[in-house]
């Protein structure tokens, strides 16, 4: 299993970034994916799950209505649409996948919310 991040980086208050992550190893459109992030001196939590066909989704209640999870399965790849961003978004942010009774993460990508 091999997820890889992107799309990271310095964005002010009020903004959006999206986040990619590319998926490889297992059979990818069929096993539902999740956002997690990890702020400094904090545990990792979860942002938001997709099901394996997109047809459902759950975000923790601090993202609700600002960020939107998605996937590509033809590229087996998930987004992390992040709007209204705020400081305290502020985190290294994982992909992650359930696969085979183990849970495996990306190296992750930063996200910095600051004027």
């Amino acid at each position: 299993v091999q997820l890889v991040e992107s799309g990271g980086g310095l964005v002010q208050p009020g903004g959006s970034l999206r986040l990619s992550c590319a998926a490889s190893g297992f059979t990818f459109s069929s096993y539902a994916m999740s956002w997690y992030c990890q702020a400094p001196g904090k545990e990792r939590e979860l942002v938001a799950t997709i099901t394996s066909a997109g047809g459902s989704t759950n975000y923790a209640d601090s993202v609700k209505g600002r960020f939107t999870i998605s996937r590509d399965n033809a590229k087996n790849t998930v987004y992390l649409q992040m709007n209204s961003l705020k400081p305290e978004d502020t985190a290294v942010y994982y992909c992650g996948v359930r696969f085979r009774f183990r849970d495996y993460w990306g190296q992750g990508t930063q996200v910095t919310v600051s004027s």
